[in-house]
């Protein structure tokens, strides 16, 4: 099995997601030895925000006349999207930055949305064609957006990441959460707690 893990939070050891995602792919390989890993750092190395130039490349299909760098960006964007159609399942560091993802973790994403890779529209609307992956979301959020009506309506990161990951095709998909990570020490350590619990629960049943 390929398992792809993604990091997306520029913080690097203070970060909360990315200790999540350490956690859930070290209980994976727990539970299957056998699997080979491909880790993605998108801080380390973030593929550039689209731009007009790009997105003639990237979305709109142009392969005449392409300059150097349009190349590249097009190479780029087909080894992405290569390497997330290759797994079988993908491991998604995703903390809450305004609401939302960060901006590093978006650009990802604008790249492997691609129209005749992973879906494709038809008389009856878009068809995803990644199926049959199974996706976990470690989400970190400083504050707490799973309570009530009022904070469920600022989530625009979870509810955003499953909404795209459905359109191309993925509908296996877990979140671990912690959140109320900025309220104080305790409040972070009871959530990495039960973030945790929760990993460990995942790969119960498969140790």
């Amino acid at each position: 099995m390929k398992l792809l893990h993604i990091d997306s939070s520029p913080l690097n050891g203070a970060s909360v997601s990315r200790k999540l995602t350490a956690s859930i792919v070290e209980a994976w390989r727990h539970a299957d030895p056998t699997i080979e890993v491909v880790h993605r750092d998108l801080v380390a190395a973030p593929p550039a925000h689209l731009t007009g130039e790009l997105i003639e490349v990237v979305k709109a299909g142009k392969v005449d006349g392409l300059s150097e760098r349009q190349k590249e960006e097009l190479a780029l964007t087909n080894a992405l999207v290569d390497e997330f159609l290759a797994a079988d399942a993908v491991v998604i560091g995703a903390p809450m930055y305004n609401f939302t993802v960060p901006t590093q973790l978006k650009a990802w994403i604008d790249r492997i949305v691609q129209a005749g890779r992973t879906f494709r529209y038809t008389a009856q609307g878009p068809v995803g064609l990644a199926v049959g992956k199974k996706v976990v979301i470690a989400s970190s959020r400083g504050g707490v957006y799973a309570g009530t009506a009022a904070e469920q309506a600022l989530d625009h990161q979870e509810a955003y990441l499953r909404a795209v990951l459905g359109f191309m095709g993925v509908t296996d998909v877990t979140v671990v959460r912690a959140e109320g990570t900025a309220l104080g020490a305790n409040v972070q350590a009871k959530a990495l707690d039960g973030a945790r619990e929760h990993i460990e629960g995942l790969f119960l049943r498969a140790a």
